[in-house]
């Protein structure tokens, strides 16, 4: 396998310089790329959603290089969060805590509140620390449709709208943050991810179940019932249909002209999800079908993603 070749500290203060002016940068996490902005500035946000296509109802993740950047966020900041903070940041956990007047509202869908994670990828936290501000980064493809694990998607995805793509190879975890709310008096889960509900209860103990959702905008990003999407429908089923598919499995192979493997382990299988969501979605099929995956905790980032991305696909 050939080396990753990681931007150049040059590159990276470029790609900073564009950020403090209000441009757009497309940068890898952990979890998949991200398109990012000055999160301070009201004006280069909208350029994200415009360039997206994005509602304003659904509200951005801001990026952080330390705890001390996303204390200066917030209105408050419960120890619970410093818990958490410890325990998974760097990583791949969002919290959303009460935002303080230097976030723009655009940020935060108009909402009081801010999802802050501090992203574990040596780019993304030279790229914050170099731009010396927060850097607000949904993921760097058009609203609903996959998320970017490799450069090569933000290009196929965004073209033009990006004026700069700090490459790293493929990103390490493969699907978004898990995302949890402490405004209540006991955390929630808005999103799954790779963090798991045991993991965080071992660190603040019980989660409460998440309120249903009001109308407006979303308490968190990913909680449109359409979204991971390719064009391709995609259908998660242990049945084949009569026509060109492909089946992407783990545990139970069936007679098919493209079947696709994939891990066992739930991390494995999170890292390789979108990579092959994308490979397919390009190879003119009526249908991509998805096994079935476990009902256990360490799955249920890659249930929520695949039942989102079953949704309504277009083709």
């Amino acid at each position: 396998m050939e080396p990753t070749i990681f931007p150049t500290k040059s590159e990276i203060e470029q790609a900073a310089a564009i950020i403090r002016r209000g441009g757009l940068v497309a940068f890898p996490t952990e979890t998949v790329y991200g398109l990012g902005a000055n999160a301070l500035d009201a004006e280069a946000v909208q350029r994200i959603y415009l360039a997206k296509r994005r509602p304003a109802s659904s509200p951005l993740i801001v990026h952080v290089s330390s705890v001390a950047m996303a204390k200066k966020l917030v209105s408050d900041w419960p120890e619970r969060a410093e818990k958490l903070a410890s325990s998974f940041w760097p990583g791949p956990l969002t919290l959303i805590l009460p935002k303080n007047t230097r976030i723009p509202m655009e940020v935060t869908a108009g909402l009081p509140s801010v999802g802050i994670r501090m992203p574990a990828h040596p780019v993304a936290m030279q790229l914050i620390e170099a731009a010396g501000v927060p850097i607000a980064a949904p993921s760097a493809n058009l609203f609903t449709k996959v998320s970017p694990t490799e450069a090569r998607h933000v290009r196929e995805g965004l073209g033009e709208a990006v004026e700069c793509i700090l490459d790293a190879g493929p990103t390490e975890v493969g699907i978004e943050s898990t995302v949890l709310s402490l405004l209540g008096s006991q955390g929630t889960i808005l999103r799954p991810g790779m963090v798991t509900a045991d993991e965080i209860e071992a660190v603040i103990g019980p989660l409460g179940a998440p309120e249903p959702e009001a109308a407006g905008s979303h308490a968190s990003p990913g909680m449109h019932r359409k979204h991971y999407s390719p064009a391709t429908k995609v259908l998660v089923t242990d049945a084949l249909p009569s026509a060109r598919v492909a089946y992407v499995w783990w545990r139970q192979p069936r007679e098919s002209a493209n079947s696709i493997r994939m891990p066992a382990d739930p991390a494995q299988y999170a890292r390789q999800l979108y990579a092959v969501l994308h490979r397919l979605d390009s190879e003119s099929l009526d249908y991509i079908v998805v096994e079935p995956v476990p009902e256990s905790e360490a799955w249920a980032g890659i249930r929520d993603r695949l039942k989102r991305a079953s949704s309504e696909s277009t083709r």
